[in-house]
């Protein structure tokens, strides 16, 4: 590759393949095996280990990778999956510097069978999701199978109020009295 130590790069530059390196911090691998920038920085490679990293000017902004739980808004649910808009790690008030969307497969929601997606997420619900796999900005595979992951606040789809949690997975909304069922985190917030 061209790309050396100290080039400046912008995400999703093209930075080395996956036979020559190791994905680190501020890059990510693709399904062709190319590795490709996550953050606006600088190149830095250690060929002794064969890893390649990208460096932001400002230190390291949060990083999405797997295992790391992250606080999002469902933005779409259709068929097997639920796309969310990743707004942030949890725990971490620094905003990530890219717009990442993220996706939860039906298989990864709750450990009992799921008939539809529809009965447990809706448009505007916020959840908690952990991360199980960064292939690139927008593919981010999510799971919310764990207690404290899931809905963390959820919103009517009668009348947009948010609603109050009024069992172990249904919400209520104060608004309209409309009763809805969800995959609700622990952490659930009325």
């Amino acid at each position: 590759m061209n790309v050396q130590t100290g080039d400046f790069v912008l995400p999703g530059d093209l930075i080395g393949v996956v036979e020559e390196f190791i994905p680190s911090d501020g890059v990510y691998g693709d399904d062709d095996g190319d590795i490709k920038s996550l953050i606006v920085g600088k190149v830095s490679i250690d060929e002794k280990n064969k890893r390649v990293f990208v460096i932001p000017e400002a230190g390291f902004p949060p990083a999405l990778k797997r295992n790391t739980t992250i606080l999002g808004q469902v933005t779409e649910v259709k068929g097997q999956k639920a796309l969310v808009k990743i707004h942030g790690i949890k725990g971490n008030s620094r905003q990530l510097q890219v717009s990442f969307i993220g996706s939860i497969h039906i298989s990864q929601v709750q450990k009992s069978y799921l008939a539809r997606l529809t009965d447990v997420f809706h448009i505007g619900d916020i959840i908690e999701a952990k991360v199980t796999k960064v292939m690139g900005l927008d593919a981010v595979d999510l799971k919310t199978s764990q207690k404290d992951l899931g809905v963390v606040k959820a919103m009517c789809t009668r009348c947009r109020h948010y609603m109050f949690q009024s069992g172990r997975t249904e919400v209520k909304c104060p608004n309209c009295g409309h009763r809805e069922r969800r995959k609700l985190s622990i952490n659930y917030q009325a």
